[in-house]
């Protein structure tokens, strides 16, 4: 089992409104966009003039263009969640990183993410696009008390960077964020994750597509219909014990329309289902996390919270959160139990097994 001890998001400040596509005068408007995807706002690490200029047709030129690296955007969203776990950069054994575009194909991502925060531990990445998050949570859970006391897992998902804004049927859903997690196997908190799973139908991996230096494709008609029923399915399979009490629903935050029928097909209360791709667009893999940390003070004791996504690959997966005792308590009394155990002796540097 893993223990959520925090988490962070952000989102860059750039705004790509719906009048700002109409003004592109790409084909669209602001009722076919919400009739579609349901989107109303998303945020770009791209300069507007640039995407006014250049409609980003050659995606090479994107990076120059772009008011923040991936690194310091996953570095922001780390910061956010290390405070609400309470710990310091240097308590942090193992970084992990991934998402749909990483920057560079090598270094790892996990270790210029590490470098801007001033880690010094093993860092490495595991993306599978939209699913990276749960795939992250999947191999980390596999792997158990092997862990160092904490690990920082962060989604870096700057994917406008890949978006041709010539084209009608991509240019209004993806928008930039980026989230990032505290976890660990040893030590307890407040939040616990449960059943962290993820399944691949490889044999539709053309599906959806980002070549090196090129846009973003995908079939749209039939991911969106097969994200729909996977997520539908998937929140069945998480559900292991039942239902419980005071239950919300985190889905994949590509498509607020899909979203709604996956409520409406599983009787999920509009008052239960937590989404913000209304407001920020298809964040990939930081998509469902970052609804986690923009609710992160609404979960009382007795919550739980299920979560499904899907990506390219195709993979999809899920997880559940159940919150236990109050946070403040839980982090109180961690704190204290490290202080004591550091008064008593020396505590080695945590190391990956």
């Amino acid at each position: 089992m893993l223990y959520l001890h925090g988490i962070g998001h952000f989102h860059p400040e750039n705004e790509i409104d719906n009048q700002f596509l109409l003004d592109l005068d790409i084909g669209v408007d602001a009722d076919w966009i919400l009739e579609r995807v349901g989107i109303r706002s998303r945020r770009t690490v791209l300069s507007l003039d640039y995407i006014r200029e250049t409609r980003n047709a050659d995606p090479r030129a994107a990076t120059e263009a772009s008011s923040y690296t991936n690194s310091q955007t996953g570095a922001r969203a780390a910061r956010m969640a290390l405070e609400r776990a309470r710990i310091e950069p240097d308590q942090v054994g193992l970084v992990v990183a991934g998402g749909c575009s990483p920057q560079w194909l090598i270094p790892a991502e996990a270790c210029s993410i590490a470098a801007e925060l001033g880690i010094r531990a093993p860092a490495f990445d595991i993306n599978s696009a939209c699913s990276s998050f749960i795939a992250q949570l999947t191999v980390l859970d596999r792997m158990g008390p092997s862990l160092p006391d904490f690990v920082l897992v962060v989604t870096p998902e700057n994917n406008t960077r890949t978006v041709d804004y010539r084209d009608r049927r991509h240019a209004p859903v993806w928008g930039d964020g980026s989230a990032a997690a505290v976890l660990s196997a040893r030590i307890p908190s407040a939040c616990a994750i449960h059943g962290a799973e993820l399944t691949s139908d490889p044999t539709l991996w053309d599906r959806i597509t980002i070549r090196p230096g090129g846009s973003f494709g995908q079939d749209g008609h039939a991911v969106r219909t097969f994200a729909a029923r996977r997520m539908a399915a998937t929140l069945v399979k998480v559900r292991t014990g039942g239902r419980l009490e005071g239950e919300y629903f985190i889905g994949h935050q590509a498509n607020l329309r899909v979203l709604e029928w996956v409520c409406r097909r599983m009787n999920v209360d509009t008052s239960r289902h937590l989404y913000n791709v209304d407001a920020f667009g298809n964040c990939g893999a930081a998509g469902a996390a970052s609804v986690i940390s923009q609710n992160w003070e609404r979960f009382k004791p007795r919550d739980s919270v299920a979560i499904c996504v899907v990506g390219s690959g195709v993979t999809w997966g899920g997880l559940y959160l159940r919150f236990g005792e109050d946070r403040d308590d839980v982090g109180q009394r961690r704190a204290a139990s490290t202080r004591l155990s550091t008064a008593e002796a020396p505590v080695a540097a945590p190391a990956l097994s």
